[in-house]
């Protein structure tokens, strides 16, 4: 939503602001400019980048029309089934978690939280480290650092694509300019036109340089930076159950290590004490 408003104002301020003084619109429409610009751009993103990062690059897109993956309800369910896996292996020993992480689909546990359930990644996250306990690990700090170099990796993956876009945006300027001196190559190879054409061909030689100095600025740099910030906020949501489970390890109450989960939150996104507390009191027992 934020994303239209702000392209919406950018884009409205430089063309009303051309415009206002009788700046002629049709002057900026110079298709093989743009085609300049940016085709060459998708080709440079293409050399530049490997796979895994073009398939990140849409997923990036979606998050900027969407926004962080996960708000206050997600964080709230993900403390549930935090709190329900730990009542039941304080109860019944970590052995019962066994049936559920290996089995997360069909597990009547997990089934309790549908959006969790949805989260490909985090469920995986939950269940793998999870049955490291059934099969007897008990070292909270080594698992901790076995956490932490996932984690790494993880971030290093969504970096590798928040970090290729401003790659990408940084071109544009210098593209604008390549499609600019193109233009002005043309314009000398019709010196002897009427000012009237000249007037036409440098003007849209400058429209290169504009358009490239604005997709920049006005557009791809902040996409860029908004994709950054929300896969950050999204990074909060592993540390969240990396928490709670180093918690539990260490021989916390389940309640002491959904807390200590929760307090790793962002205050946006963060539940308060007694919404938690509320929610855990009403949940069914699992087996």
């Amino acid at each position: 939503m934020f994303f239209a408003i702000g392209a919406v104002i950018v884009f409205a301020s430089v063309i009303g602001g051309y415009m206002a003084p009788g700046g002629h619109l049709a002057v900026l429409w110079q298709p093989f400019e743009f085609v300049i610009i940016f085709g060459a751009g998708i080709g440079a993103y293409l050399i530049a980048n490997a796979k895994p990062v073009l398939a990140g690059t849409g997923m990036a897109l979606g998050t900027l029309l969407k926004g962080p993956r996960y708000n206050r309800a997600a964080y709230m369910e993900l403390l549930g089934v935090l709190f329900a896996l730990f009542k039941l292996a304080k109860s019944k020993g970590d052995l019962a978690l066994e049936s559920h992480v290996e089995n997360p689909e069909e597990s009547p546990l997990f089934q309790e939280f549908p959006t969790f359930v949805k989260d490909h990644h985090g469920l995986e996250f939950v269940c793998d480290f999870l049955r490291l306990l059934t099969l007897g690990t008990k070292n909270a700090h080594e698992v901790e650092a076995i956490m932490d170099q996932e984690l790494e990796v993880h971030h290093g993956a969504l970096h590798a694509v928040s970090g290729a876009l401003p790659t990408m945006s940084d071109g544009r300027p210098a593209l604008g300019i390549v499609a600019a001196v193109l233009g002005v190559i043309h314009t000398m190879g019709s010196i002897t036109e009427p000012p009237e054409v000249l007037g036409h061909l440098i003007g849209g030689a400058l429209v290169g340089t504009f358009a490239g100095i604005l997709m920049w600025y006005g557009l791809v740099g902040p996409v860029a930076n908004s994709v950054e910030q929300s896969f950050n906020a999204d990074s909060s949501y592993l540390t969240c159950i990396k928490t709670g489970i180093i918690a539990h390890m260490q021989g916390y109450a389940p309640q002491v290590s959904v807390e200590f989960a929760r307090k790793t939150l962002n205050s946006n996104v963060r539940p308060t004490f007694s919404e938690v507390e509320e929610m855990v009191q009403n949940l069914p027992s699992a087996g």
